[in-house]
């Protein structure tokens, strides 16, 4: 948390919505250990990371969708055959993401 918290900090203090994805369970080889933050602003800016790069779109897309609806959402992501031409994670893990719109 601690290297998105100064970039969530600017953006409360000029009045963006917020949202943060966090890495809540990890099964197998992953790029980023449990814990791990994604923040998205209302503007579109982003700081962290939550895979390493290789679902970081799907993820940013689901942060700037939790901003307009208000709702926290757990998304799943892995590799399988039917996934392979889809976003999962070139490493063979899968991880799951909650993310949340923040309020204050």
């Amino acid at each position: 948390m601690k290297d998105v918290l100064p970039a969530i900090e600017r953006w409360r203090e000029r009045g963006d919505g917020v949202a943060v994805a966090t890495v809540v369970k990890v099964y197998g080889s992953a790029p980023r250990p449990l814990g791990s933050k994604l923040a998205v602003s209302s503007r579109g800016e982003m700081v962290g990371s939550v895979s390493g790069g290789c679902v970081e779109g799907a993820v940013y897309d689901a942060a700037l969708e939790s901003l307009e609806t208000g709702q926290g959402k757990l998304l799943h992501y892995g590799i399988s055959d039917e996934m392979a031409f889809d976003v999962g994670l070139a490493c063979g893990g899968t991880i799951e993401v909650f993310v949340e719109p923040l309020t204050w």
